[in-house]
């Protein structure tokens, strides 16, 4: 049975010798604009997603992806008739491994002199939507969204023949939908930190201290020994950026496992030790 992979990315890191191995295996690539075009360049046989839609890409490439050709290949579910039967009667292929990386949103935004317009133009629409759809569906389909992921799931796949396990399916859509939810929080932390009656120089908004909507993102360092008292359970956790000189961004050299109270007081002692002058 043909495979079908579909990669559409914005950082390309990688690309080319991810998709050469892919198409050893046996996958048909599918892409869209500039991705197409650069597989096509290092001599990779490539379908244009438009080939698959009979839509062409529109409204400057704003809409590509967002069409039941592309959603109904990721959405359906192989072990039920009813779906695969759906598929057959509207010509529409599965598609088993689905690459993206979205607009570089957090990139751009972090730019001096960014407007606006810049970072609306940089808040992805297809990218997500089709993360999510391959995400929901993780028992049928691999969903990639970074490229360090390319290596390490490449020998299992090499392996497999195509297949992956569904442990690996599921931690790539767990991974997924954590890349979507703090590219979503992203974009509220900037849009909620924006005074629209404020006008800034050169169409550079102007964004305020206090933004109306703050979502928080945490990282998970490590399980504690035990809680405030020896009972509770506890973990330690870090903003995803977190500020530098930070104790979570410290390393522990020896001793044993910390508890809740370690780290409440080690933070406290560091917070006194850099006020000092």
């Amino acid at each position: 049975m043909l495979m079908n992979a579909l990669l559409s990315v914005s950082d390309k890191t990688g690309l080319v010798e991810f998709a050469r191995a892919l198409h050893a295996i046996g996958f048909k690539l599918i892409s869209t604009g500039g991705t197409a075009k650069l597989l096509e360049e290092n001599g990779l046989p490539v379908t244009e997603v438009a080939e698959v839609t009979h839509f062409p890409e529109m409204l400057d490439g704003r809409v590509k992806t967002l069409h039941p050709m592309v959603h109904g290949g990721l959405l359906a579910r192989r072990e039920l008739l009813a779906h695969m039967s759906a598929l057959k009667e509207h010509g529409i292929d599965t598609i088993d491994l689905l690459v993206v990386n979205l607009y570089p949103f957090e990139a751009t935004v972090a730019k001096a002199g960014c407007t606006l317009e810049d970072a609306i133009e940089n808040i992805d629409i297809g990218g997500p939507a089709m993360v999510r759809s391959a995400a929901k569906n993780w028992k049928d389909v691999a969903v990639l969204t970074d490229p360090e992921q390319y290596g390490q799931i490449l020998p299992e796949l090499t392996a497999g023949k195509g297949k992956l396990s569904d442990k690996t399916r599921f931690g790539l859509a767990v991974a997924a939908f954590n890349r979507i939810s703090n590219y979503d929080a992203a974009i509220s932390d900037y849009l909620s930190a924006i005074d629209p009656e404020a006008g800034g120089e050169g169409g550079v908004p102007v964004r305020g201290l206090f933004p109306a909507q703050s979502n928080g993102r945490f990282v998970k360092i490590q399980d504690l020994r035990y809680g405030e008292n020896s009972h509770q359970q506890a973990a330690l956790y870090r903003d995803l950026y977190p500020a530098p000189g930070s104790l979570v961004t410290a390393k522990q050299l020896q001793g044993k496992e910390l508890s809740y109270n370690n780290i409440a007081d080690a933070d406290a002692a560091w917070e006194c030790v850099k006020s000092f002058d």
